[in-house]
C-alpha cells in the first residue's frame, strides 16, 4: 500500500496526454471517450501545460504542492509509453527533486520498465509506487513475471477493468505485492464484471496476507445470477457496500 507518511491529501499530475491501445483492457479507454467528445486524437501523445507541476513555486519560494501529497501520475497516458521517451528523464528529475511527495504510476507497459528508469534507480525510489494492470489471465501470465522481477519498492496489482476470472495464486503475491485492486469497467460500452471474479481475487489476497481493495463495480455487474446496470456515480459506493476490502491481509 501507499506508505503511511502520505497523509496530506492527493492531486493529479498528467505530464503528457495521449496513448495507444495495447491490450483488451484498453478497448473502452476513458481517455479515448473523453477526447472524442472534444474532437481530440488520443493517439497523439503530447506534453501538457502541467508538465512541471511538482516543482512549481509560490511567490514566497515554497512549492505549490505541499509536502506529503500523493500525486496520481500520468493518468491520461502511460508513463512508460515510447512516445514520451524524450521527456521521461526530466520527469524523473522532478520526482527525485520532490522526494517529499509520493508518486503513484499505473502502467500496462511493465515490459518497458527496465529501459525507462534513471541511472540512480537502484532497487527503486522510496517515493514511487508503480502499479501493473492485468485485465485477464493472458496478461496476468505475461506481465506479472516481469513485474515481480522488476526493481520497484512499492507494488500494486490493478485488476481493472476486470474482464474475466484471474488466478493470482501461482504468482505467490504475498511475497512481493503490497495490494491488489479490483474493479469493473465504466462507460456505455462496458463489459460485465462478475462478482465471483472479485471474490476469488479477495480470497487469494486473504490466503496470502495481501491487502485488497474492491474499487468499483463497473457499469455492468453480475451477482447472484443477475446483471445489474449501475450508474457511474454509484459504482464506487456500491463496491464499498460489499464490505470485502482487506487491510494488510486481515479482515
Amino acid at each position: 500500500m501507499i506508505p503511511n507518511a502520505i497523509v496530506k491529501g492527493s492531486s493529479m499530475w498528467n505530464l503528457w496526454h495521449g496513448c495507444h491501445k495495447v491490450s483488451p483492457g484498453c478497448m473502452n479507454c476513458y481517455v479515448y471517450r473523453g477526447d472524442a467528445k472534444r474532437d481530440v486524437d488520443s493517439n497523439i501523445v503530447t506534453k501538457t501545460k502541467n508538465f512541471d507541476l511538482p516543482i512549481r513555486r509560490k511567490r514566497n519560494g515554497e512549492y505549490k504542492i505541499s509536502s506529503g501529497t500523493l500525486l496520481y501520475t500520468c493518468f491520461t497516458s502511460d508513463f512508460f509509453i515510447d512516445d514520451a521517451d524524450v521527456w521521461r528523464n526530466e520527469a524523473w528529475n522532478m520526482i527525485r527533486e520532490r522526494n517529499d511527495l509520493h508518486f503513484l504510476i499505473i502502467t500496462k507497459r511493465i515490459d518497458r520498465f527496465s529501459q525507462c528508469v534513471p541511472n540512480d534507480w537502484g532497487d527503486g525510489y522510496d517515493n514511487v509506487t508503480i502499479c501493473c494492470t492485468v485485465e485477464n489471465q493472458k496478461y496476468a501470465d505475461y506481465r506479472l513475471p516481469i513485474y515481480k522481477d522488476s526493481a520497484i519498492k512499492h507494488k500494486i496489482i490493478i485488476c481493472e477493468p476486470l474482464l474475466e476470472g484471474i488466478d493470482l495464486n501461482p504468482f505467490k503475491i504475498g511475497e512481493w505485492i503490497d495490494q491488489v485492486v479490483a474493479g469493473g469497467e465504466s462507460g456505455s460500452q462496458a463489459r460485465v464484471c462478475d462478482y465471483n471474479w472479485v471474490l476469488n481475487l479477495r480470497n487469494t489476497c486473504l490466503s496470502q496476507n495481501v491487502s485488497f481493495w474492491f474499487k468499483q463495480t463497473g457499469a455492468l455487474f453480475f451477482k447472484d445470477g443477475k446483471t445489474y446496470s449501475i450508474k457511474r456515480q454509484f459504482q464506487h459506493s456500491q463496491a464499498r457496500k460489499a464490505r470485502i476490502n482487506i487491510e494488510s491481509g486481515c479482515e
